[in-house]
């Protein structure tokens, strides 16, 4: 577990949080079948013995994280997630270009019970959920946005964005399993023979990019920064070099 530890990207740590940039396909929690597969609750836990959990991103989500050490800090960050105090931005390579410069997605969001572990945009009996987003950058085929969720609902990002009709770009779970690659960007790409190409992004294409509260022992808010994974940053720069949008 110590190698494990060593390896973790630690962002920022004081005597009541530990926050961590998550490389995707890393759990927050044990799984629920195979406990012995890592995940930074055993992780941290065996370095620091106590370690308590504020939040959860997806496993295959990379990004900003973050852990409290002791009792009184893991309540007084609860608090504030739970009254919507905390900030998270979240980065999103998008399907489509979407046509305004920035935009409010608001609807509720319930489960799914028509496909286990999944949610669905339910006007019923769903709960209310509102994303703030917009527009960075716009290529081809996909855009890049930065979004900010105003509440806190299981795959909210995910699901409000297909809801408008932009899934994420790789999402198994709400739109496209395959990975964005090289070929389908520049036009000019061969494929040599016997070759198999890999993609240049194959997971979710969502980062968690920064997080702000309010620290509670040194009495004033604190904005944490997650710097984006090579897949994520490679991909990225690929769009915005060989796939630019048209010149209207």
């Amino acid at each position: 577990m110590e190698n494990l530890y060593k390896a973790l990207e630690i962002l920022f740590e004081d005597e009541d949080y530990i926050f961590i940039n998550k490389s995707a396909g890393m759990l927050t929690l044990p799984d629920r079948f195979d406990t012995a597969v890592p995940n930074l609750h055993h992780i941290l836990k065996s370095h620091y013995g106590d370690i308590f959990i504020v939040h959860r991103i997806d496993k295959q989500t990379s990004g900003l994280i973050a852990f409290a050490k002791n009792a009184l800090a893991h309540k007084e960050l609860n608090i504030q997630f739970e009254s919507h105090q905390v900030q998270k931005k979240y980065l999103a390579i998008v399907h489509g270009v979407l046509n305004d410069a920035e935009g409010v997605i608001d609807l509720a969001i319930g489960e799914n019970s028509g496909r286990a572990g999944t949610m669905k945009i339910d006007a019923v009996h769903g709960k209310k959920s509102v994303t703030r987003y917009r527009v960075i950058e716009k290529y081809l085929n996909y855009t890049l946005v930065e979004a900010e969720p105003l509440s806190g609902r299981t795959h909210q990002i995910r699901v409000h964005f297909k809801a408008i009709g932009h899934p994420l770009a790789v999402d198994e779970l709400y739109g496209h399993a395959e990975g964005i690659k090289l070929s389908s960007i520049k036009r000019t790409y061969k494929i040599k023979s016997g070759e198999i190409e890999k993609p240049l992004i194959a997971r979710l294409t969502l980062h968690a990019k920064s997080l702000r509260f309010y620290h509670f022992r040194r009495k004033e808010p604190i904005t944490i920064e997650a710097p984006v994974p090579k897949d994520f940053g490679s991909t990225v720069k690929q769009l915005k070099k060989l796939s630019p949008p048209p010149v209207l």
